[in-house]
């Protein structure tokens, strides 16, 4: 494993390497709130096929947080200075959330820079309530921190069968999270609009769902499925927004698919 310190614009990126050189890369790209260890009960497979470039999203984790707000294009540019770093003409991408968000406009801005893509609970629209939401979210933390967010936040991510241990790490990962960074991010979220270019997409993309996911609803997923060229979408029953870690082995199953189409 390697650790990196990726500048872009006025931001510090901080991101690992791990899998074999020579093997086609595969970029990460977490959910808000969350940091790149987010990923960690996929790493073993992921790296059978692919050398794997996650990071901590500007904001998160180990990352600078530069002054908010935030917004996609700043967030798809982080990617693309992540994978001049470490000279990646091109990529697979996986993102969640967030992450999703932001592997979508990297396909959408740079379709040259990526292979295919796997974008899990995600969206890719802003209707009204979901731009209210995340003003009562800001106003919370603005209150009380990001304590005041965690149990609602762990509600949404986790559905009630989830492992006691799996909330608890999620949660860990909650409280750790700069608030600014954290709202910083919200303000890119609330300016979120690429439902209407996704017919416009070059890059294959697989879109994968929690049944249960409130925060990025299958309904809301299929609809980005059926707008995006070739587009699919892959249902995981029982399992909520944050599926990689509530089940890592039924997220594993589910990718295993694709991950083996890896050319």
């Amino acid at each position: 494993m390697t650790r990196l310190s990726v500048p872009s614009g006025e931001a510090t990126l901080s991101a690992r390497i791990e899998g074999d050189a020579g093997k086609p890369w595969l970029l990460l790209s977490n959910s808000l709130a969350a940091d790149l260890s987010m990923w960690d009960d996929q790493i073993a497979l992921f790296c059978l096929t692919h050398r794997v470039l996650r990071y901590d999203t500007r904001g998160h984790g180990q990352s600078s947080v530069p002054a908010g707000p935030y917004d996609f294009p700043m967030l798809v540019a982080d990617t693309v200075a992540l994978l001049d770093h470490v000279g990646a003409d091109r990529t697979d991408v996986i993102g969640l959330s967030l992450g999703g968000m932001t592997a979508l406009g990297l396909g959408l801005a740079h379709p040259g820079r990526v292979g295919r893509m796997l974008v899990c609970d995600a969206r890719a629209d802003n209707p009204p309530p979901f731009v209210a939401g995340w003003d009562d979210r800001i106003a919370a933390i603005s209150a009380g921190g990001m304590e005041a967010i965690r149990d609602g936040t762990l509600a949404r991510w986790f559905t009630p069968a989830s492992k006691p241990e799996q909330r608890e790490r999620a949660g860990r990962m909650i409280l750790s999270t700069p608030a600014p960074g954290y709202i910083a991010c919200a303000r890119a979220l609330q300016g979120l609009d690429y439902l209407r270019h996704l017919p416009g997409m070059t890059v294959p993309v697989t879109y994968l769902v929690g049944a249960e996911d409130l925060a990025a609803p299958p309904v809301a997923m299929q609809s980005m499925a059926d707008a995006t060229p070739g587009g699919h979408l892959v249902m995981l029953p029982g399992l909520a927004h944050v599926p990689n870690m509530e089940r890592p082995d039924l997220f594993n199953q589910a990718v295993g698919p694709w991950l083996a189409a890896t050319k």
